[in-house]
């Protein structure tokens, strides 16, 4: 390959095999997360599988509990980021511009976009635990720790950051799910005459025809 050559191509200007290669594996790889999308709950499972593989792989090497506090951290930050509003409620309190969440049952309603959507809040812990899942494998990544305190920490971690979330979700009244939506009728719906006016529109012809034979 001379200097002019990038990495990723032949002297030919044509990409190389190996670049090609990890195109390809990417291209198949984004597309079975396509495919993965709709089905929430099997995600979800499968997920939920290997956190449970890799705790019973923890328990049973008795180590490498500073890679496990590290994926806790990792993994509250992610729900917190979840739970979060995309647009933080406290930027836009003495703002007038753009749009808010509604304060009466009359307001348009809009649903709650989260800072981090839930397929990249399964990806990105999903790819958490097979990343520390590999770290079991390597003698560098089991530092010696008293893992009773590691546990005490991330009780504390996660009470008080749940607790100044929930403080945030009460003091701007927002809750993390979207509900609640209202539903309108559509032009094919309004063009139907509802069953209670055709009845009132007979009973008047009724009694039109009646009172001109009179």
């Amino acid at each position: 390959m001379s200097e002019g050559d990038s990495v990723g191509e032949s002297v030919h200007g044509k990409p190389s095999v190996v670049y090609r290669f990890f195109t390809r594996l990417g291209q198949i790889y984004q597309s079975w997360l396509d495919k993965s999308t709709p089905y929430t709950a099997v995600r979800w499972v499968v997920t939920l599988g290997l956190s449970f593989v890799y705790m019973i792989r923890v328990y049973l090497l008795q180590g490498w509990y500073i890679v496990t506090y590290a994926l806790g951290i990792y993994h509250l930050n992610l729900f917190i980021a979840f739970l979060s509003p995309k647009v933080d409620p406290s930027l836009m309190e003495d703002s007038d511009d753009g749009p808010s969440l509604p304060t009466k049952q009359n307001e348009e309603f809009r649903p709650f976009i989260r800072r981090l959507p839930e397929f990249k809040f399964w990806h990105a812990a999903t790819k958490g635990i097979l990343v520390a899942m590999v770290c079991t494998f390597f003698d560098a990544f089991n530092v010696p720790v008293f893992w009773p305190i590691l546990v005490m920490y991330f009780i504390m971690l996660f009470c008080i950051t749940m607790k100044r979330q929930i403080k945030h979700m009460i003091k701007y009244r927002y809750i993390p799910f979207t509900h609640g939506k209202r539903r309108y009728r559509g032009k094919e719906d309004a063009g139907k005459p509802s069953p209670a006016r055709s009845g009132t529109e007979a009973a008047s012809r009724v009694a039109r025809t009646v009172l001109s034979h009179c």
